[in-house]
């Protein structure tokens, strides 16, 4: 590793074909550094916010605490409470106990205003309410997901999250062992430097570990956005509605069940048009001639096989049709393999859909796994995994603006990115890495060719450019 530290450092018309190339990846490393950083501490900060919000309080409070009583109200009896909490309101969901001394939650609707209502199960009073979308969570998981700016917001972390790969990819090329430096020298921590040896030593090693985890982490969350997520790969990985015989189907897809942006239905369905109700289809569910209540529709869950906390959602108008659901990622349980989505027509009765874990694509169960890996949801384990390596995303963005402010001319008025050598030398296997991200990852490839555009045809050709950013 010496020499070619010595090859880097000498003219670069005496450098070898392999340092320029390095030096090359080094200043993609940079550029994209520059944007990515700022972005991946968000990320972490936000997410280290939702990850313990949701642990100890929920993300709307339903690990509130109360008093066990010998037995429960009727749903429809608390379901009454909790919209005479609202003036003017009218219960959309029903979020069941997680546990038998937590309380009940309610989603009420008013206008154009929503709140959740926390009522405690045996007594039927009201223990706390909130405005949706107002608490901490809420106000983490929109910066986390738009910025607060909405889809402009969306896309900027798109193209930060695209590029973290392109980040990754010339990471893993910058600490790849080279020279007498072998593998095991360079998965090892060397603490004996000072400054920036020691912060290089620290920001490659351990970026080296975390690499694979953020790989898994950044396609997770981009599977969400509104680009690749949504039109590149949910187009053609999620659940087809043609397994459910001969069911009328909405215009409405299963994301009109999201609320406020808030991704809370599983991504193997959001695409998914909704069944409606109103037809002969479907399977008995319960008895015939018995009322279709909010009572009855949780007792047919419970009998179907729906155990500890669930979530059902009420007909939204006349040819709405009752939902109920337990999902991992919505914090309804730890085992994905038990993710159950049913629709119940409101006027028979009759099961239109069911719809499981096993019933998923390939990319669904992926998305069913790794949604709640990147969230947290699979318990202690889970919250203490994820805590540390939010902090350690936290560290390797850090430390690379550390190594840039020690390597930086002193007083300079300058960005000092790493230098462009004259002469490139062509790496077939280095263009096809960078055209394999391009194309998997189409705004990273946008982002790119206008970096390199704006490389070539302005930084390089304007004096006063060149000089401030390199």
């Amino acid at each position: 590793m010496t020499d070619f530290a010595q090859d880097l450092s000498s003219p670069a018309a005496g450098r070898s074909p392999s340092s320029r190339f390095y030096s090359t990846v080094w200043r993609w490393h940079f550029y994209a550094g520059l944007y990515v950083a700022p972005f991946l501490i968000m990320l972490a900060v936000t997410g280290l916010i939702m990850l313990w919000s949701a642990t100890l309080t929920g993300r709307n409070g339903e690990n509130t605490a109360i008093p066990q009583g010998a037995a429960a109200i009727s749903v429809g009896a608390q379901a009454i409470a909790a919209a005479a909490a609202v003036p003017g309101g009218a219960v959309s969901t029903y979020i069941a106990p997680n546990a038998p001394d937590h309380v009940a939650g309610f989603r009420v609707d008013q206008g154009d205003n929503s709140w959740i209502v926390l009522v405690d199960p045996y007594t039927g009073a009201v223990v706390h309410k909130v405005q949706r979308n107002g608490g901490l969570y809420d106000i983490a998981d929109k910066i986390h997901g738009t910025l607060l700016i909405g889809t402009l917001g969306d896309r900027l972390i798109e193209i930060a999250a695209s590029l973290g790969m392109v980040l990754i990819a010339t990471g893993v090329y910058l600490w790849w062992p080279r020279g007498s430096r072998g593998f095991s020298a360079a998965l090892k921590l060397d603490l004996r430097g000072r400054r920036r040896p020691l912060w290089k030593s620290l920001h490659q090693t351990i970026g080296a570990y975390a690499a694979i985890i953020l790989v898994l982490f950044l396609i997770s969350g981009l599977s969400w956005t509104g680009i690749w997520g949504e039109r590149y790969v949910q187009a053609w990985s999620t659940f087809p509605a043609a397994k459910w015989d001969n069911v009328p189907l909405s215009d409405a897809t299963h994301a009109a069940m999201n609320h406020g942006g808030e991704k809370e239905v599983p991504w193997a369905l959001e695409e998914t048009p909704m069944p409606m109700s109103g037809s002969e289809a479907g399977t008995m569910a319960m008895p015939m001639g018995e009322p279709i209540t909010l009572d009855s529709v949780v007792a047919t869950a419970r009998s179907l096989g729906f155990e500890g906390r669930m979530q059902v959602n009420l007909p939204a108008g006349d040819s709405g049709v009752w939902t109920i659901s337990r999902d991992t990622m919505s914090k309804d349980s730890h085992d994905v393999t038990n993710d159950r989505t049913v629709h119940i027509d409101r006027y028979s009765g009759k099961i239109l859909a069911d719809v499981r874990f096993a019933d998923y694509s390939l990319a669904g169960k992926a998305m069913a796994v790794g949604i709640p890996l990147h969230e947290g949801d699979f318990g202690w384990a889970s919250v203490a995994f994820n805590t540390l390596f939010c902090l350690t995303v936290i560290f390797i963005a850090v430390s690379g603006v550390v190594m840039w402010w020690q390597r930086r001319p002193s007083g300079a008025a300058r960005l000092a990115a790493p230098p462009l050598p004259t002469e490139v030398p062509f790496s077939k296997g280095a263009v096809l890495v960078m055209l394999a991200v391009s194309f998997a990852f189409p705004l990273a490839g946008l982002t790119l060719l206008a970096v390199l555009a704006a490389d070539f045809l302005v930084l390089s050709r304007v004096p006063f450019l060149k000089r401030v950013l390199n």
